[in-house]
C-alpha cells in the first residue's frame, strides 16, 4: 500500500503548490502556466493511482475482467455466432438463449443451479461480444481515432494476451491477441505511444474499458 499512498502524498503536494501559487504569485501569466501544469500533474497522478489500485486487485484475485482471444472464440461458440454478427442478431440469440435457460422455469435444484451458471456465462458472453461488435466499434470510430492519434499513453500493462492501455485523457482500451514479443517491443520502444499507433491500435481486436457498451 506504500506505493498507493505515495501517489496520494504527491497529489496533496501538487494541490498545496496550487494554493501557494494562487495566494503568492501576482504575475497572471506565470500563475496560469503553473496552475495548468499542476492540473496535468494531478490528472496523471490520479490515473497512476487508479491503475495501481486495479493492478493490486488483479494480483489479489479481486478483478476478473480478463479476456484473451481463446475466450472470445469460446463466447462466440457459446452463442453460436461469428465475428460478423450484428447487434440485432446478438440480441435475438441472447434473448432466445436466456428464455431456454432461465432458472425460474426449472424445478429440479441441481438442474436449476446448472441453468444459473449457464445463464451467467451467456450474459457475460453477450455483453462482451456487444462491446467488440463491428457496429459498436464503428459507432465510436471517430472518437477512437481522435484519442489514439492525438493522445499519448499514460500507462499500459500486459496480461494473458491482452494489452491494457490508459491514455492521458483518462480513456482506456483493451487489445486482444497481442503476442508477448510485441509487448516487449512496445516496452523497449523509444516512444510506446508512437509504437502503438503504428503496430497496435488498428491491428487488433479492441474494446473500450472506460465506456463498456451493451446493446439496448
Amino acid at each position: 500500500m506504500a506505493k498507493w499512498q505515495s501517489f496520494k502524498v504527491a497529489e496533496l503536494k501538487v494541490y498545496r503548490l496550487m494554493v501557494w501559487v494562487i495566494n503568492r504569485v501576482d504575475n497572471l501569466v506565470l500563475q496560469y502556466n503553473t496552475l495548468k501544469l499542476c492540473c496535468s500533474a494531478t490528472l496523471l497522478l490520479q490515473i497512476k493511482s487508479s491503475t495501481f489500485a486495479r493492478n493490486l486487485k488483479i494480483r489479489n484475485g479481486l478483478y476478473s475482467n480478463k479476456m484473451n482471444t481463446k475466450k472470445i472464440i469460446e463466447y462466440r461458440a457459446l452463442l453460436g455466432v461469428t465475428k460478423t454478427a450484428t447487434l440485432k442478431e446478438l440480441k435475438t440469440i441472447y434473448r432466445n438463449c436466456m428464455k431456454d435457460m432461465h432458472p425460474d422455469t426449472i424445478q429440479d435444484p441441481t438442474e436449476r443451479l446448472a441453468a444459473e451458471e449457464k445463464s451467467t456465462e451467456i450474459i457475460a458472453a453477450y455483453h462482451f461480444l456487444v462491446s467488440i461488435a463491428p457496429e459498436t466499434l464503428e459507432k465510436d470510430k471517430a472518437e477512437y481515432t481522435r484519442i489514439t492519434s492525438s493522445t499519448n499513453i499514460a500507462d499500459f500493462y500486459y496480461e494473458k494476451g491482452v494489452l491494457y492501455v490508459t491514455f492521458l485523457d483518462g480513456s482506456s482500451f483493451e487489445y486482444f491477441g497481442i503476442l508477448r514479443p510485441i509487448y516487449i517491443k512496445m516496452v523497449n520502444a523509444e516512444s510506446p505511444s508512437r509504437f502503438a499507433r503504428r503496430h497496435i491500435y488498428n491491428e487488433y481486436i479492441y474494446r473500450s474499458s472506460s465506456k463498456l457498451v451493451a446493446a439496448e
